[in-house]
């Protein structure tokens, strides 16, 4: 008799954690330089656009993402996303103006909208229900890795090497995230697959939303509007304090979530997802307030530990109870609905954020306090959901 670790371990799950490190290495070796990039380009004032465009197109991409997951394959949707990473590496290099750069954030955006859909579908279809939130935070290890060493060797590169660089090694990363999986074996079942066909991008509105998981896709909104305000304004709060490397604040926060998740990845799966939740978002919350009236080094980076601690908890959990309420044949969609909230909370944190603070310093603790009113919303709601909830998935 097999045991539970051996079904859920397998080397497709493997090759899933190889391929989501590859692929959010590949985007995030970027972050940290390109708000000093667009500056230089005469943009200094749409710094906010760089995340909010970006997160536009993977929100729209979603519902079409999501249906074509739950059509041609789980595998087929996650390519898309990391040829449009591949590619958009290398027109950086000839975006050199503010228009053609904003244009490729844009167009950058639907690679998380295909990519991610499909990973959660696919990790969903070969986890058994008892270690779903395991799993998840174990792919999120995957992640976080990636977005630790993305800023961190972003950051090195750019002080001994040309920028190019960084545009490349961010397209390469992509192209190995394609060729690993290539080698997967795709889990949608046979009966459910169709060949691809443009009728397919025809969407009713019951195939964008999927009404079952709307709570998780809430909280969701709420607690990812920080991170949207924080890839906009942390690079200028990090030079505001004397720190050179603007990607340090990242590896604190993604090591932070990369350790918890591999002591905590059980936790929702055996106390609930709605508790877990609960504790991390008033973590969160913690966090916000300390990253608000942060005025040294240690308490800045402090702050981004206890920002990855909270995140690392939160977004397991979030991802498995998503797939916990939704219907089977149905996960693409709901995996997409999910991520829709995510693109709106990202985005609307990192547009409001680049309004509010208006390359003036002195305004980061207003904006980091939108963070902690949206915060403390999502904890009320958490509050209003029962303990226990009904599992489809």
């Amino acid at each position: 008799m097999p045991t539970a670790p051996a079904r859920v371990y397998t080397a497709g799950f493997w090759l899933m954690c190889l391929s989501s490190f590859l692929f959010f290495l590949s985007f995030n070796l970027l972050i940290p330089e390109l708000p000093d990039h667009l500056t230089r380009l005469g943009g200094g004032d749409y710094k906010g656009f760089i995340i909010a465009l970006f997160t536009l197109t993977a929100g729209l991409s979603r519902p079409f993402s999501g249906k074509l997951a739950d059509t041609v394959g789980r595998i087929p949707v996650m390519v898309v996303g990391s040829l449009v990473c591949f590619i958009c590496g290398f027109f950086y290099v000839w975006a050199t103006t503010v228009f053609s750069f904003l244009l490729l954030r844009l167009l950058h955006g639907f690679s998380t909208g295909f990519k991610p859909t499909g990973t959660a579908a696919f990790i969903a279809d070969i986890v058994p229900l008892e270690r779903r939130g395991e799993a998840m935070g174990y792919l999120g290890v995957a992640g976080s890795l990636g977005m630790a060493a993305g800023p961190a060797l972003g950051g090195y590169l750019t002080t001994y090497f040309p920028l190019n660089t960084l545009f490349y090694l961010s397209s390469g990363a992509a192209l190995l995230s394609v060729l690993v999986q290539g080698t997967m074996t795709e889990t949608l079942p046979r009966a459910q697959r169709q060949r691809f066909h443009l009728g397919l991008l025809k969407l009713q509105w019951h195939e964008v939303l999927d009404t079952q998981v709307l709570a998780p896709a809430v909280v969701t909104l709420l607690c990812l509007f920080p991170y949207g305000v924080m890839l906009t304004v942390i690079p200028d709060q990090s030079r505001t304090l004397g720190i050179d490397n603007k990607g340090l604040f990242f590896t604190c926060y993604t090591l932070a979530s990369l350790l918890i998740r591999l002591v905590a990845g059980r936790a929702s799966d055996r106390y609930g997802r709605v508790p877990v939740l609960r504790i991390s978002t008033i973590m969160l919350l913690v966090a916000l307030v300390v990253l608000a009236l942060a005025q040294s080094k240690l308490i800045f980076l402090g702050a981004g530990v206890l920002f990855g601690l909270a995140a690392g908890l939160n977004s397991p959990t979030l991802y498995a109870w998503t797939v916990d309420l939704s219907d089977p044949e149905r996960r693409g969609r709901a995996v997409a609905t999910m991520y829709i909230f995510l693109e709106v909370g990202i985005g609307l944190g990192a547009l409001l954020a680049g309004w509010l603070y208006s390359n003036e310093p002195v305004r980061l603790p207003w904006v980091h306090g939108l963070s902690v009113a949206c915060v403390v919303a999502a904890l009320v709601y958490l509050y209003r959901q029962p303990t226990r909830q009904l599992v489809r998935g």
